[in-house]
């Protein structure tokens, strides 16, 4: 942990702690990678004589499945989730690319029209730049996207400090913890768990503020000062 660390956790930190406003709102976004999976490969039949110490199958015995799969290639869910109202955009995409960065943007600028600026929290991939609209689109048009947002970086290896990560979590654990063979299919499944967590308004109760990152990290604090004390 470094002073440029601490200085972008802090930085974060502040921006949640903002009291809500629908003209700023807060919104937090990552992507995050899917295989998609096909059939599971059959197992054999059970011989007519199992060997010994062996059962065949047996009704109301849960089904056999193999571990093996075959896989059908991959996918990105690209997330964006404002805590304060506990709505969330979510797109499955075939790749995470900077065109694919620049559309998502240009969705979630439109998913809030009445917004001053749009407060980003998110890491710092190097696809995650307003270069990227001006490598996808006209410049009065990048120079437009680029002033809907005001950006927040969370420091490097830090993923833990954007909110997002924890929805990210709950959609995994809700619709990808099955076998998906098609884009088209994740997609649906993605769509239901969102249109679900949107209705029930979920969002996440944020624990780790700046003053308790002070007095929980303070050895950090003392030690970055300590190393540029005057000799």
């Amino acid at each position: 942990m470094n002073a440029a660390f601490v200085a972008r956790m802090e930085d974060v930190l502040a921006v949640y702690e903002r009291p809500y406003h629908p003209l700023f709102p807060v919104v937090c976004f990552d992507a995050r990678p899917c295989v998609l999976h096909g059939q599971p490969v059959p197992l054999p039949p059970v011989p007519a004589q199992p060997a010994v110490g062996e059962q065949p199958a047996k009704a109301g015995r849960p089904r056999r499945e193999s571990s093996t799969y075959v896989r059908q290639g991959t996918a990105c869910l690209l997330v964006a989730f404002e805590p304060g109202l506990g709505q969330r955009l979510v797109e499955v995409s075939a790749r995470r690319t900077g065109a694919d960065y620049c559309r998502f943007r240009q969705a979630l600028a439109a998913t809030y029209p009445q917004a001053e600026k749009i407060v980003l929290v998110q890491d710092n991939l190097n696809t995650h730049t307003d270069a990227v609209f001006y490598q996808h689109l006209p410049a009065a048009e990048a120079r437009a996207l680029a002033a809907r947002f005001e950006v927040h970086y969370t420091p490097k290896n830090a993923s833990w400090l954007n909110m997002v990560e924890l929805e990210r979590s709950a959609i995994a654990r809700q619709c990808l913890h099955q076998r998906i063979p098609t884009q088209d299919e994740l997609t649906a499944h993605v769509a239901a768990c969102v249109a679900e967590r949107n209705a029930a308004r979920a969002t996440v109760k944020w624990q780790f503020t700046l003053e308790k990152a002070r007095v929980k990290l303070d050895r950090h604090y003392q030690k970055i000062r300590a190393a540029n004390l005057p000799d």
